[in-house]
């Protein structure tokens, strides 16, 4: 068959009325660039005749025909979940061009849904009356509602169009900051030819620098800015300036002179937030989002955040000073500590006070034993079993897909992993779903596929990946997300799984990072690779012991961050400041280093200025005292509980947004959660006296 006719009769994926996949899952090797356009443009067009049959039924509006009334994971939300996924997981310069192109499209089609005055009058017409609902049914009903009057339809139309234009504008430059962020973090590589250069790196790094050389055809050894390499090589390396030259890389991200500066970005992004927020009535956009989050207003933020600084503050400078001394002993008593040399010295404290280091564990952290760890705790938990299914297309090598069953052998949900860091990958990790799950009176249980994506240590030529116990504890928290997903078990799509509040979400991932340091747990697991030998009892011992280990240094950081998240965010006037002195005032109370000249963390700070944690960077905070709480009934009955499991999940994980979370949370703990248990936790006496 010739091309032309083979492009001729090619049908979209996206366009079949099932894709012929093990639970009709993404067909990732069929899908090509040129498939999502016309599949945007027709799931617009399919949502626009939804809209107009809604708000034209001749009959009275009810809850069943103007709310329930809706697909499922319908043409647009499926484009749009493979598309925007791969933008984070696995993009390109023409998958980008492409989001900037959709981007101002897809937004002026959700404006146009939300300012539509006659399908926002139905709303608000069974808003007002409507029969009895369940409390999942009225749950959806607010959630609707809330939702038009959160996206301007209360609003004059001169302001909806002002509503318009600032929404449009978001969307392309938050767009804009997270690509820029990606190709400058890529552009950094240093390259050493020298090998005295790589004194104190353990062999791990110094092969992964090697292939990441031969990969790009070079001679010697080349580090990056992504954490598998960044980190290590700020942990071990001995020469000071390479760790200069590196930290200063990885904290001038998007603040040179050149087309991926982000500064501008900032500005606008904080400006149009503000706008927005003020268009609809709330003094600042901080006011805004806390409405719909556990917190509900920038009072208890701050009350949380200083609290925590009161509390931790005082251990955090003994932390540091301690990591000083030790700097001292060995550098001179002139040796001033800067930011690059404190995981250096850290290290040697740790070493130092439990001879204990990152890489002594590695070889007992093959990423297939801790994967095997990680689902089997899980069937310990809740009695659910993984089985890889290759049958089912990925979107790149790298990522498996399992398909993982109910304790009674039921099918609950497919979960692809994708464990690696690569050039067309954004930094850190995430979960995130290619299909929610909902219940369907015809079709019965619909289940979710999820996915999670981290970027860990690779294998090397001669080494499996072998991964730190913070690598471990990764793993484990977003496969708590998973987890939140896999459960789900709620009737609307848009109240399922992690489809709650912000500050609530990291709950169930944070809990699971609590088994990382738990000894029954890394006994089912950790194992050496090469020899099988189970992880030593007095390693174990250490582990348990150092678990604290600058446990208040690491909480003041997420503090800083915290502070600086609602510095830009409670503002209510414009931001026209320069983006380093502000940023500098706005955490000084939480700086515990020496703040550098000419370095800035929020350009590259995607969590607040082009991911969902606006005005929510607490939000880790918030749950660490929630799963510090919760943690402690597992400790309590036992880690592997299943009993406290099943009412975890009954009541946590399933439940999705079906509820206020505060009711689930003490559902299931039988009590408001407090403070207490985190400073427990943490090692940390309270001594308020001492600032």
């Amino acid at each position: 068959m010739s091309n032309t006719t083979d492009t001729i009769e090619r049908l979209n994926p996206f366009f079949k009325t099932s894709y012929g996949t093990p639970h009709d899952t993404a067909p990732f090797n069929e899908i090509r660039l040129e498939d999502y356009e016309p599949a945007f443009m027709e799931g617009i067009r399919q949502d626009d005749a939804l809209t107009e049959q809604i708000i034209n039924n001749p009959e009275p509006p009810t809850f069943d025909n103007t709310i329930a009334f809706n697909i499922p994971d319908n043409l647009l939300g499926r484009v749009s979940n493979v598309f925007f996924n791969l933008l984070s997981a696995e993009t390109n310069d023409e998958m980008d061009a492409l989001a900037q192109k959709m981007s101002p499209i897809l937004t002026e089609h959700a404006n146009n849904i939300l300012l539509n005055e006659k399908l926002f009058a139905r709303i608000k017409s069974v808003y007002e009356n409507h029969r009895d609902l369940t409390p999942e049914e009225q749950m959806l009903l607010d959630k609707t509602y809330d939702g038009f009057i959160r996206s301007g339809a209360n609003l004059s139309n001169e302001d909806k169009e002002k509503f318009r234009a600032i929404s449009t504008e978001l969307s392309q430059l938050t767009l804009q900051f997270s690509q820029n962020n990606l190709k400058e973090t890529n552009n950094y590589q240093l390259h050493i030819t020298d090998e005295g250069d790589l004194s104190g790196l353990p062999d791990t790094a110094i092969e992964a620098a090697a292939l990441a050389a031969k990969e790009k055809s070079l001679e010697g050894w080349l580090f990056t800015l992504h954490a598998p390499s960044y980190n290590p090589f700020m942990t071990y390396a001995d020469n000071r300036e390479l760790r200069r030259q590196m930290y200063m890389a990885r904290n001038t991200i998007c603040i040179k002179d050149n087309e991926y500066n982000n500064v501008e970005l900032v500005k606008r992004i904080v400006n149009l937030r503000r706008e927005r927020a003020q268009l609809l009535g709330s003094p600042t956009y901080a006011d805004f989002v806390l409405k719909k989050r556990m917190a509900e207003n920038s009072e208890n933020v701050y009350k949380l955040l200083y609290d925590l600084l009161k509390a931790y503050l005082p251990t955090a400078r003994e932390e540091v000073k301690e990591i000083e001394q030790i700097a001292k002993q060995k550098e001179g008593d002139d040796f001033v500590l800067q930011p690059w040399d404190f995981g250096y010295y850290a290290h040697k404290l740790q070493l130092e006070k439990y001879n204990l280091d990152a890489e002594m564990l590695r070889p007992y952290f093959e990423l297939s034993r801790v994967k095997e760890g990680v689902f089997g705790l899980a069937t310990k938990l809740y009695g659910i079993t993984f089985k890889e299914n290759s049958n089912i297309p990925v979107y790149h090598p790298d990522v498996t897909a399992y398909e993982v069953f109910d304790k009674d052998g039921s099918y609950l949900a497919v979960l692809y992993t994708d464990f690696h860091p690569r050039e067309s990958k954004q930094s850190g990790a995430w979960m995130t779903t290619y299909k929610e799950q909902w219940i369907d009176e015809k079709e019965g249980n619909s289940r979710p596929h999820v996915s999670v994506t981290m970027n860990l240590t690779k294998p090397t030529e001669t080494k499996p990946a072998l991964l730190t116990l913070s690598e471990v504890e990764t793993f484990l928290h977003e496969f708590g997300h998973a987890l939140h997903g896999i459960f789900a078990n709620t009737r609307f799509e848009s109240l399922s799984g992690t489809s709650v509040y912000w500050d609530f979400v990291e709950l169930p991932s944070q809990i699971m990072e609590n088994f990382a340091v738990e000894r029954d747990f890394l006994n089912t697991f950790a194992q050496h690779y090469q020899t099988g030998e189970a992880l030593p009892e007095e390693l174990i011992e250490r582990i348990v012991k150092s678990r604290n280990f600058n446990a208040a240094y690491a909480c003041i950081r997420q503090v800083s961050f915290g502070l600086l998240d609602m510095a830009y965010y409670t503002l209510d006037k414009p931001f026209n400041n320069d983006v380093l002195t502000f940023e500098k005032e706005a955490w000084v109370e939480a700086q515990l280093l020496p703040q550098i000249e000419g370095t800035c963390m929020t350009v590259q700070f995607g969590h607040i200025m082009s991911g969902g944690y606006a005005a929510g960077y607490y939000s880790y905070k918030w749950a660490e005292v929630l799963d510090a709480d919760a943690f402690s009934l597992f400790q309590e009955k036992g880690i592997f509980n299943r009993e406290v499991a099943q009412s975890f999940r009954d009541n946590i994980l399933s439940k999705g947004g079906t509820e206020p979370p505060m009711q689930l949370y003490k559902r299931f703990r039988g009590k408001a959660p407090s403070i207490e248990a985190l400073l427990k936790r943490n090692g940390i006496n309270i001594n308020t006296d001492k600032q």
